[in-house]
């Protein structure tokens, strides 16, 4: 499976994370507002565990198991967070998965969407899936509003993944081509 970054939206483009770039994700764990609903809580520093979540991107894509990307601002050059299709494995089944995660301070300006659509749309257009899921805490509501946005509706309540009850929004092939018509 091909996987590319250097995709654009309106205001950012995507590119693959690369290991400097654990300095600028500390600033991610270094809010406490950021990891509400980040599983598996670490005992290790802020920089120490930026650095293990991006080995960890960089380790899937080795695996050819996707990964997120970190978003950039065109006009500004500046790192926004990271968004990604990712294969995950939920409720015992194998699924695609566009993730996303966004530096607090650019929370409320629509780039979670935003990017997370452009990710939605590489999937389909690339023949990656036939159904592309998000995997939500069922408290996070603003990451829900984000999958309702792409499309997504609430297809599993109370589904397991990494051993945490999660909720899983879906949209398919056939639900996405009858929104870009």
């Amino acid at each position: 499976m091909t996987y590319t970054d250097g995709l654009e939206t309106a205001r950012l483009t995507t590119r693959f994370v690369v290991p400097e770039d654990a300095a600028l994700w500390t600033e991610f764990f270094t809010d406490p507002v950021n990891c509400t609903f980040i599983l598996n809580p670490s005992m290790l520093s802020n920089e120490e565990r930026a650095k293990e979540w991006i080995g960890y991107v960089m380790k899937r894509y080795s695996e050819n198991r996707l990964g997120m990307q970190a978003l950039i601002h065109k006009e500004t050059d500046e790192f926004i967070g990271m968004c990604g299709l990712m294969i995950q494995e939920v409720s015992g089944t194998s699924e695609t998965e566009v993730g996303y995660h966004l530096l607090r301070r650019h929370w409320g300006k629509g780039y979670a969407s935003e990017a997370a659509q452009r990710f939605r749309d590489y999937g389909f257009e690339n023949n990656m899936a036939d159904s592309i899921v998000s995997i939500i805490h069922p408290l996070n509501f603003p990451s829900k509003n984000v999958a309702m946005r792409n499309g997504m509706t609430l297809r599993e309540k109370g589904g397991n993944w990494r051993d945490q009850e999660v909720d899983v929004f879906r949209i398919n092939r056939t639900e996405w081509e009858n929104r870009r018509a």
